[in-house]
C-alpha cells in the first residue's frame, strides 16, 4: 500500500471516529433533556398529588369538626345537623368558604356560585330575614325551601321559630310537629313545640315534650327550666322541686330557679323551706322584687308580721 492511500485510509477512519463520536455525544444530550423533562413532570404530577391529598384531609377535618353556628338564633347545632350540605361537600366545597366566620350569615351570591340548591338559598336568605327582624319575610322564604324540599328539616324548624315570634302557636306546633317526623333525634325541637304546647294552655302535652327532650339530654337546662314551669301551672309541686333540685346543681347561681322551688316549698305548706330558698334568690339578685314579695308571704304565713311588712316595702320600693 502507498504512502498516500495510508493517509487517505487513516482520515476515513478518523473521520468515522469522529462522527460517530459526535452522534454520541448529541444523543446523549438528548437523552439527559428527556430524562431531567421526565422528572420535573413526576415532581409536578407528584407535588400536585400531595395538594389533592392536603385538601382532602383538611376537607375531612372541616367536616368533623363541631362547629356551632346559631343555624336558628335559637338554639346551637353542629353544620353535620345540616342536612343538604353534604352535597356542597361532596363536590369539593369547603364549609368555611361559605362563610370564613360560620354560617349564620352566609354570601348567597357564593352559594350560588358554587351550585347550591335553590331551597338552600331560600332556607338562608330566610334565616337573615329572620335575624333581622322580618319575620312575615322569613315565613317567606322558609316556605318556598320547604316547597322545593320538603323532607328539609331545618326549613320547618325555623319557619316554627318565626311563627313563634308572631305568637301563632298554632302553626309553630304544626312545623314541630312536622320536623319531629322527619328527625325525632332534636331535643331542641321537643322543647320548642313545648313552649308552644305551654302557650296554649297545653300543659300536659308540654310536659309530655320537655320529657321527650329531656330523654334524649337529660341535663337540658331549658328543659328542665320550662317543665318545671308546666308542672307549678299543673300543681305537681313535687316535680316542680324535684327539677329545681337538678337545675340548681347546674346552675346554682339561676335566681329565678331559687325562687320557683321556694314557692313550690310554700305551696306545699313548708315556710322554712320557702323562706330559705327566697333569701338566696334575693341574695343572688338583690333586686329582685317578686322574691321579695314571696318571702314576705312566707313570713306572714309563720306569723312574723314585722318581718313581712319588711320585705313587702322592699317590694314595693323595687317595683
Amino acid at each position: 500500500m502507498s504512502r498516500q492511500s495510508f493517509f487517505v485510509l487513516l482520515t476515513a477512519v478518523i473521520a468515522v471516529l469522529l462522527i460517530a463520536f459526535i452522534c454520541s455525544i448529541i444523543f446523549t444530550c438528548s437523552g439527559e433533556k428527556d430524562s431531567t423533562g421526565q422528572t420535573e413532570d413526576q415532581i409536578s404530577a407528584k407535588e400536585e398529588l400531595l395538594i389533592e391529598e392536603t385538601q382532602e384531609v383538611l376537607s375531612e377535618s372541616e367536616q368533623t369538626t363541631e362547629s356551632a353556628p346559631l343555624v336558628s338564633y335559637q338554639t346551637q347545632r353542629p353544620l353535620s345537623s345540616l342536612s343538604g350540605l353534604s352535597r356542597l361537600q361532596g363536590m369539593g366545597v369547603f364549609i368555611t368558604e361559605i362563610d370564613p366566620v360560620n354560617l349564620k350569615n352566609p354570601d348567597l351570591d357564593v352559594l350560588r356560585q358554587m351550585g347550591a340548591d335553590q331551597y338552600l338559598i331560600s332556607f338562608f336568605t330566610g334565616e337573615q330575614f329572620y335575624r333581622s327582624g322580618e319575620i312575615d319575610r322569613a315565613i317567606s322564604e322558609y316556605t318556598s325551601s320547604i316547597n322545593r324540599n320538603n323532607e328539609f328539616t331545618e326549613a320547618f324548624v325555623s319557619r316554627g321559630n318565626a311563627w313563634m315570634k308572631k305568637r301563632d302557636f298554632t302553626r309553630a306546633i304544626d312545623d314541630y310537629t312536622r320536623a319531629i317526623r322527619l328527625d325525632n333525634s332534636k331535643a331542641e325541637v321537643y322543647n320548642y313545640r313545648g313552649f308552644a304546647r305551654s302557650q296554649r294552655g297545653e300543659m300536659n302535652l308540654a310536659i309530655d315534650d320537655f320529657s321527650r327532650a329531656l330523654n334524649i339530654n337529660r341535663n337540658y337546662i331549658d328543659a328542665l327550666i320550662n317543665r318545671s314551669y308546666a308542672y307549678y301551672q299543673t300543681g305537681n309541686f313535687d316535680k316542680v322541686i324535684e327539677d329545681c333540685d337538678i337545675i340548681i346543681r347546674l346552675e346554682p347561681a339561676n335566681a329565678v330557679i331559687w325562687n320557683r322551688r321556694g314557692s313550690a316549698w310554700y305551696r306545699k305548706e313548708d315556710d322554712d323551706r320557702a323562706i330559705r330558698d327566697f333569701s338566696e334568690a334575693i341574695r343572688l339578685n338583690p333586686g329582685y322584687a317578686t322574691a321579695w314579695r314571696n318571702r314576705s308571704n312566707a313570713w306572714l304565713s309563720k306569723g312574723e308580721t314585722e318581718k313581712a311588712q319588711s320585705d313587702l316595702a322592699q317590694a314595693q320600693r323595687l317595683q
